[in-house]
């Protein structure tokens, strides 16, 4: 009798452990699907346009009036006065070793100390160089061209340049001779910013330059000082004017001056300015103790604009660069720390050279130790989590594998990353979710768009294709593709090419009308359409999501059409490969 009664106990106990097992094992129960995004009327071509639904018109600028991006750089140093604003890192020491394969690799030995600049220190700083700029003699009905790595002269070069309404062209870093000499000539720069070794390549390119007349350097913290005749090697270039960015700063004073020039892609402050206002709405939670890590050049328009979110929401900017982000980067000299271990950023660029570099070290951590079988099962764990299991865990991990190792090769308080270039490999994103613990915030856009037209925080979620809402800067919508068999009358989800409307379209391209015509539109209201090329689809939810483009498309022979690449992977649509500004 008392056996049977255990026995009854016995099989209630084990039912229990059953049910219990499956209420953890289960998901959370989902929520009703949130109207992301509403269909919106807008002119134009006719089709099916979606606004972001939390705000019922496009944002123009992060406060109120401000139309321009001298302003809003102004504004912000007003409110944020006494607040941090730059982060550098002071150059002790360098040097260069030969690599087995023979070439010469420079190394940095930077200061473990953080060297701080508050919005006031900064603003004032823009405000002397912007008065030396034309002191030292540029002309502002001509251009300025900024050629060098991320750093804050850079910043504050760019800042100075706005000030004086000068157009600016931004070239990246590493354009070899060929292309720089292209650059230079066909935007017919007068006045060329750039760092102090970059001097070299300007000497031997110097009697193919036609139109610069002015050097300004950014000396090193070593001191380097270049010779008045660097830039002497060709007899036409022998009236060069050339000077330090602290000799320039040293000639400042007030002036009240105004030009207007456009080139290539032409973007006015209000894109620029409006783009700023989208990205502002999107990053959670940013505020005072963030850290955002720029490493990245001027020349993406992704992260200036990123940074001109950071300066209107008082969130300071580390600055450093790709050879010198972490401990074991190419250009940090071995014992010495890297910029993210030294800054210790909050926000940061999720660039997939970078997200693979520090996996890899991860992955090579776990082989060495023989911990893989733990790592796999920490992993599981935070999958699960991740992905709103009650069988996932936050922290119980560690018992396995302590992600925060992970975590520490980039500062160790990584709360959120953005990828505003090509969709990042699944692998990279499970990566980011899960080892480095934060989500990442996909941007949709290209430098027609200023680089802002639809955000998809990505955290567990495999679709990279769905681009989600639009953000509060622009609208979205999709025009019938009748050739390629895409219409707007499609059912359940309406199809056809993905139109940006809005703040942050830009003009189009200086000096070819031709192109400027294929795909931009101007609508009976002044608005700017952009035409991107991409098929989309929007969900019932008001989310966009991309399934090809149209270049893609080929014609069958039994006359059927298929796309020529496999989608729904997400591809971004074309970007012009050199920022051009034009300011109004």
């Amino acid at each position: 009798m008392e056996n049977s009664e255990y026995g009854k106990y016995g099989v209630g106990v084990a039912v229990s452990i059953v049910l219990l097992s499956m209420v953890c094992m289960g998901k959370k129960k989902k929520k009703k699907a949130e109207k992301l995004g509403v269909a919106v009327q807008v002119g134009a071509e006719a089709g099916f346009a979606v606004r972001n639904a939390q705000y019922k018109g496009l944002v123009i600028a992060p406060y109120v009036g401000i139309t321009t991006v001298a302003s809003l750089f102004q504004k912000s140093c007003e409110w944020y006065s006494g607040q941090l604003l730059f982060l550098t890192r002071k150059l002790i020491n360098k040097d260069v070793i030969t690599a087995k394969d023979g070439s010469k690799l420079e190394q940095l030995y930077l200061a473990d100390n953080r060297s701080r600049k508050t919005y006031a220190q900064v603003y004032n700083g823009v405000c002397i160089f912007a008065a030396g700029l034309v002191e030292f003699g540029h002309d502002i009905d001509t251009r300025v061209a900024i050629f060098a790595e991320p750093q804050e002269k850079c910043q504050i070069a760019l800042q100075g340049c706005f000030r004086q309404a000068i157009t600016v062209v931004i070239l990246d870093a590493s354009l070899s001779e060929e292309n720089l000499v292209h650059c230079l000539n066909e935007t017919q720069v007068s006045t060329l910013i750039c760092d102090s070794k970059q001097l070299n390549k300007l000497t031997a390119i110097s009697s193919s330059l036609k139109t610069i007349r002015k050097v300004i350097y950014f000396e090193d913290d070593l001191g380097y000082r270049a010779t008045t005749n660097m830039c002497d090697s060709s007899e036409s270039n022998k009236d060069w004017k050339l000077s330090s960015f602290d000799e320039v700063e040293r000639l400042g004073r007030e002036a009240q001056v105004s030009a207007r020039c456009p080139i290539r892609v032409m973007i006015t402050h209000g894109n620029l300015v409006a783009a700023a206002a989208a990205i502002n709405t999107v990053i959670p939670r940013l505020q005072i103790n963030d850290v955002y890590m720029a490493y990245l050049p001027l020349t993406r328009i992704s992260e200036l604009i990123i940074q001109l979110a950071m300066v209107s929401s008082c969130c300071p900017i580390a600055y450093g660069s790709p050879s010198t982000l972490m401990d074991t980067s190419s250009k940090i000299m071995i014992g010495t720390k890297g910029d993210v271990s030294v800054f210790k950023p909050t926000i940061m660029a999720a660039v997939p050279a970078i997200i693979d570099h520090v996996r890899q070290g991860v992955l090579q951590k776990v082989e060495e130790e023989g911990s893989k079988k733990h790592f796999d099962i920490a992993c599981k764990h935070r999958l699960a989590a991740i992905q709103g299991s009650w069988f996932g865990s936050w922290g119980l991990e560690k018992w396995f594998w302590d992600f925060e190792r992970a975590r520490a090769i980039l500062g160790g308080k990584i709360r959120f990353m953005l990828c505003a270039e090509a969709p990042l490999s699944e692998d990279c994103r499970r990566f980011i979710n899960i080892c480095l613990g934060a989500p990442i915030g996909q941007v949709y856009g290209s430098t027609e768009t200023c680089g802002a037209v639809a955000f998809n925080v990505q955290w567990g979620d495999s679709n990279v294709s769905r681009v989600r809402l639009p953000l509060p800067c622009c609208y979205i919508k999709l025009v019938s593709w009748e050739e390629g068999g895409y219409t707007i009358s499609e059912k359940p989800m309406p199809r056809g090419e993905v139109v940006v409307g809005g703040l942050g379209v830009t003009m189009g391209y200086f000096n070819d009308d031709m192109e400027t015509r294929k795909v931009y539109k101007v609508d009976e209201g002044g608005m700017h359409w952009f035409y991107t090329g991409d098929i989309g689809q929007f969900h019932a939810d008001g989310c966009l999501e991309i399934i090809g483009r149209k270049e893609d498309i080929v014609k069958l022979q039994d006359g059927d059409k298929a796309m020529s690449k496999s989608y729904p992977k997400k591809k971004k649509f074309s970007v012009k490969s050199n920022l051009n500004l034009k300011f109004d």
